[in-house]
C-alpha cells in the first residue's frame, strides 16, 4: 500500500492548497496512480476556503473519493498545529471505498437518519474492513448511530471524529467528493481486503478495585457491590496516595469493562466515562453514559503520564504504511503542556510518516467489538504495515 501525507501552516489557502498536494504528489511518485482515498483537514482561518481548497485537490490530485473537515487543530506527519491557519492532506491506495452523506431528515414517523450506508449482514458491502466518519457535532446525532448500530456489524470498526472548528450550528464544513456541506456526517467504508486497526487509547489508568454494578437506572449508578457508589467513591479516594488523589479531584471516571470474559483488567479493558456529580441523600453517582446491572466498573483517573503510557503501550509493535489520527481537543498541549504528543508516537509507528488527522469534539472508535463516541481520546487508523 502507498500513503502520503503533507501539511502546510501559510496563511493563504491558495498557498497552503499547493503545498500539501505538492507533497503528497512527490510522496506517492510520478507514476503512482490515482489515490482510492484521500482526507482533506483545514483549521478555521482556512472554512471560507474549503470549497476551493477541496475542488483543487480533485482537479490536481484525482482521488476516487475525497473526504474533508474543519477543526480547531489538524495533524500533519509527526506535527500538531494548533489553533493556528493550517491545512494537512493524506491520501492513499486502499481498494475499493464506498463513499457517504448522512444527515437527519424528516419523515412521517419523525426525523431519521438518511445516506447512512446499510451495514447489516445481507449488505453488498457487508465485507467492509472499516468505516472512516466526519461528523457535524451540532447536526448528526452520532453517539446514537453508534448505538443503533452495535448490533449489526460487531466488530467492524467506525473510527473518525467530531468536527471542531464551530462553537454553532453551520460554522463547520465537510466535503464529499464535489461537494461540501455544513451539515450531517460524510464518510466511506473501506472495502474488503483492506489491512487495517483500529486502536483507541482513552488516557486513563483504573484506581481502587473493580465492582459490579448492582443498582442502577439510565445513567445513575445506586450502588456498587451492594453499597452506596458514593461510598465506594470515597473508600477508594481515601485508599490513594497524595498524587493519585489530587488526580481523582481534578476529575473523576468510571469506566465500565467491555469483555466481562476477562478475569482481571487493565487500562484499555473499560469503556471510561466521565462522573457528572453524586447525590449525598441516597448515595447515588451520576454517569455520562447508559450502564447496565451485572456489569463491573471500577474508577480511573487521567494525567499526561497515563495518556503517554497507554498510547505507546497500545501502539507497541506495530507498524504502518499510513494512519489517521483522531485526537481530542482537550489532549495536545491542554494536557501534555507541549504540542505534537500524539502525532509523534503515532508517527513512530509508519515509517514514512503518512499521518494526519484532527482535534475533535469527540471521537469515535472501537472498545472491544462495539464502537463508541469518546472524550480525551486518541483514537487511530492503521493502514498495511504489521508487527514491527
Amino acid at each position: 500500500m502507498a500513503f502520503a501525507a503533507g501539511l502546510s501552516e501559510h496563511p493563504l489557502p491558495t498557498q497552503a492548497t499547493g503545498e500539501v498536494i505538492g507533497q503528497v504528489l512527490d510522496a506517492l511518485g510520478p507514476a503512482a496512480e490515482p489515490p482510492d482515498l484521500a482526507l482533506l483537514f483545514a483549521t478555521a482561518p482556512h472554512v471560507g476556503a474549503v470549497e476551493d481548497i477541496a475542488a483543487a485537490v480533485r482537479a490536481t490530485l484525482n482521488p476516487r473519493t475525497l473526504l474533508g473537515c474543519t477543526a480547531e487543530s489538524i495533524v500533519g506527519g509527526g506535527r500538531e498545529v494548533e489553533q493556528r491557519p493550517a491545512v494537512a492532506l493524506w491520501a492513499g491506495h486502499t481498494g475499493r471505498v464506498t463513499p457517504f452523506h448522512a444527515r437527519v431528515a424528516p419523515t412521517p414517523d419523525g426525523n431519521a437518519v438518511v445516506g447512512w450506508p446499510d451495514l447489516t449482514e445481507a449488505s453488498e458491502i457487508d465485507s467492509a474492513s472499516a468505516v472512516i466518519v466526519l461528523a457535524d457535532p451540532f447536526t448528526f446525532p452520532a453517539d446514537e448511530v453508534l448505538r443503533r448500530l452495535g448490533e449489526d456489524r460487531p466488530g467492524l470498526p467506525i473510527v473518525g471524529g467530531l468536527a471542531s472548528a464551530a462553537v454553532a450550528p453551520g460554522g463547520n464544513r465537510l466535503a464529499i467528493d464535489d461537494h461540501v456541506v455544513a451539515e450531517g456526517a460524510v464518510g466511506a467504508v473501506l472495502g474488503p481486503g483492506v489491512d487495517v486497526v483500529a486502536v483507541v487509547s482513552q488516557g486513563c489508568r483504573p484506581v481502587g478495585d473493580p465492582f459490579v454494578i448492582t443498582k442502577a437506572e439510565g445513567n445513575i449508578v445506586y450502588e456498587l457491590a451492594g453499597r452506596p457508589a458514593l461510598e465506594r467513591l470515597q473508600d477508594v479516594a481515601r485508599s490513594l496516595d497524595e498524587e493519585e488523589r489530587q488526580l481523582l479531584n481534578q476529575g473523576v471516571h468510571l469506566g465500565r469493562v467491555i469483555d466481562e470474559s476477562k478475569t482481571t483488567f487493565g487500562p484499555g479493558d473499560f469503556l471510561v466515562r466521565n462522573v457528572l456529580g453524586g447525590d449525598p441523600n441516597n448515595g447515588a453517582i451520576a454517569v455520562g453514559d447508559l450502564v447496565e446491572v451485572g456489569s463491573t466498573a471500577q474508577f480511573q483517573v487521567r494525567d499526561a503520564a497515563s495518556a503517554d503510557e497507554e498510547l505507546h503501550r497500545m501502539l507497541d509493535g506495530r507498524l504502518a504504511d499510513g494512519a489517521l489520527l483522531f485526537t481530542c481537543n482537550g489532549r495536545g498541549t491542554r494536557l501534555f503542556g507541549r504540542p505534537d504528543h500524539d502525532a509523534e508516537i503515532v508517527a513512530e509507528h509508519v515509517p514514512r510518516a503518512a499521518v494526519a488527522g484532527m482535534f475533535c469534539a469527540g471521537e469515535l472508535g472501537p472498545v472491544g467489538r462495539k464502537n463508541f463516541l469518546h472524550g480525551f481520546t486518541a483514537s487511530v487508523v492503521l493502514f498495511g504495515g504489521g508487527d514491527a
